[in-house]
């Protein structure tokens, strides 16, 4: 099987390839926690930033980011992504094809059917229903908008894409309402083929409708445009062998219900020839993404404003620069939960050699990623790092809740750089080994304690009134506890306790000993 794009795989925490890994079937139970008399609001004009429905909209680039301060700063510093909106074209414009078995019949003059293809050659609004065995296949000039209306279309094709978009300006899928559609590539691609999805697009690409679509890519992808891809609305299913969603340029989800079960990244942009691009920009929707790799993959950046977003993976999202402003973010790992890491395009290159990639790169010391989180509620479970950088991290809002690895050699936190927390609530259960705290520097307290347990074990942070300040219930084992919100004084001592017994006290700012304290620094590990 071959894969157009640039190999560009990255060295995790232990600086090891990460290898793609098919059908992961892992599933650890996530930490059922209740944060009591924290403050997890932040400010929407500040940090969560909004996107307009217009034609373009930003999203981000970490190269092209000179502030990575706020979740708006980052976005205001993103290149512009093309969307075709619903309301740029009409069905009464729409001009119906029927599908059946290997043959088709249109009207429409652009179109011509032979041989198991259905061409579309000019601009238009083209309705496709019924089932279809071949290839819908878009050759229309290069200012063309073609808009296809999938009503009840059942597309597969084998060694093919089922709709192969080869030439246009701009192309819509759009479900509609109350259909049931799919479209398949399955078989194996010929091994010099640069299409390798089931849905492959050369031009920027608009999903919307409310319709559903499934989506089998077990060929190799699923659903991939050359340029911006775009999801607004509808009901979406895929699985595929390799990525599941592959927007090269930009990939943006702005609403719609979708699930994604990859072998390879389950959301991901990875164009690695500008600074402005290879991002993924999620505003809205619910996703449920299981994948063998990556669950989210920005070679520049990754940002999250909005939506409800579930993932099983090897790691869970990983970009040169990841931005949260909103949102509800669930992440399982087997290896890192966020990981802040540049790509590099060698697939020999070590950590260090990725410092020259978009974003700064990996390897020794603050290299330019950045982890911002700056408002929403994100829940990791990792068995690597749970929340990592190969640069800087800063929580300035939201919830974030961090159950870590149980082994010595990853941290439930862990940066190469400085790691400050000026708001919101933080609580992040690991194990010692390279156990991790906040720098002295932040603004807001923090205290950490060692403090062992299992899971379920209930673990509680109380002041010195023995006010009860966070209830966290412990996904796995642990042995540290790091604890920080707005009811955290700077100079006071807290006691930790675990199932109702008092295991430790702590003052703010004291690193865990023989932990990574006061913001890390040190080797990649």
């Amino acid at each position: 099987m071959t894969d157009n794009r640039t190999d560009r795989r990255r060295s995790g925490a232990s600086g090891r390839p990460r290898a793609v890994r098919a059908g992961l079937g892992v599933a650890f139970a996530l930490a059922v926690a209740t944060i009591t008399g924290c403050s997890a609001a932040v400010s929407a004009a500040t940090d969560t930033g909004t996107t307009s429905s217009s034609e373009t909209s930003t999203a981000t680039s970490s190269a092209a980011a000179a502030d990575v301060s706020s979740v708006t700063a980052v976005l205001d510093a993103n290149a512009d992504q093309t969307v075709v909106n619903d309301d740029e074209w009409s069905t009464d414009d729409a001009v119906d094809i029927a599908l059946s078995g290997t043959d088709a019949t249109t009207d429409a003059s652009g179109v011509t059917v032979a041989d198991g293809t259905v061409t579309i050659a000019a601009a238009g609004v083209y309705r496709l229903s019924g089932d279809y065995t071949g290839s819908v296949v878009v050759a229309a000039p290069d200012d063309a908008q073609v808009v296809l209306i999938l009503d009840g279309a059942s597309i597969e094709a084998d060694g093919v894409p089922g709709i192969q978009i080869d030439t246009a300006d701009d192309v819509a899928v759009f479900l509609a309402d109350g259909s049931e559609n799919s479209v398949a590539s399955t078989g194996a691609y010929a091994a010099d083929a640069d299409a390798n999805a089931a849905i492959y697009s050369d031009a920027d690409l608009t999903i919307s409708g409310t319709g559903s679509l499934a989506v089998d890519g077990s060929a190799n992808d699923g659903i991939t445009s050359k340029d911006d891809l775009v999801v607004l609305s509808g009901t979406i299913d895929v699985t595929a062998a390799d990525d599941g969603l592959r927007g090269k340029d930009s990939l943006t989800v702005r609403d719609g219900t979708i699930t994604v079960d990859a072998g390879g990244d389950g959301l991901t942009s990875d164009q690695d020839s500008d600074e402005t691009k290879g991002y993924v920009d999620i505003e809205g929707g619910t996703l449920d993404i299981t994948a063998g790799s990556d669950g989210i993959d920005g070679f520049t950046d990754v940002v999250v404003t909005d939506g409800a977003v579930t993932i099983s993976s090897e790691e869970g999202i990983e970009a040169g620069t990841i931005a949260i402003g909103g949102g509800t973010i669930d992440i399982t790992s087997t290896d890192d939960g966020i990981n802040g890491s540049a790509g590099t395009s060698d697939d020999t290159a070590s950590a260090d050699d990725a410092q020259d990639s978009f974003g700064g790169g990996g390897g020794m010391g603050d290299t330019g990623e950045v982890v911002l989180i700056a408002g929403g509620t994100v829940t990791i479970d990792a068995a690597g790092d749970g929340l990592d950088s190969n640069g800087s991290m800063q929580i300035t809002g939201g919830t974030t809740i961090v159950s870590g690895p149980t082994d010595s050699g990853n941290g439930a936190l862990d940066t190469n750089g400085e790691f400050t927390v000026s708001g919101g609530t933080l609580i992040a259960l690991g194990s010692a080994g390279m156990a991790e705290t906040p720098s002295t520097e932040s603004e807001q307290a923090w205290v950490a304690a060692a403090a062992q347990g299992s899971a379920g074990s209930t673990v509680e942070v109380l002041s010195s009134d023995g006010t009860v300040l966070a209830t966290v219930t412990a996904a796995k084992q642990f042995e540290t506890v790091v604890f920080s919100s707005a009811d955290v004084v700077s100079g006071e001592t807290y006691t930790f306790s675990v199932d109702g017994s008092s295991v430790a006290t702590a003052t703010t700012g004291e690193a865990l000993a023989g932990g990574m304290g006061g913001g890390g620094g040190g080797p990649r590990r």
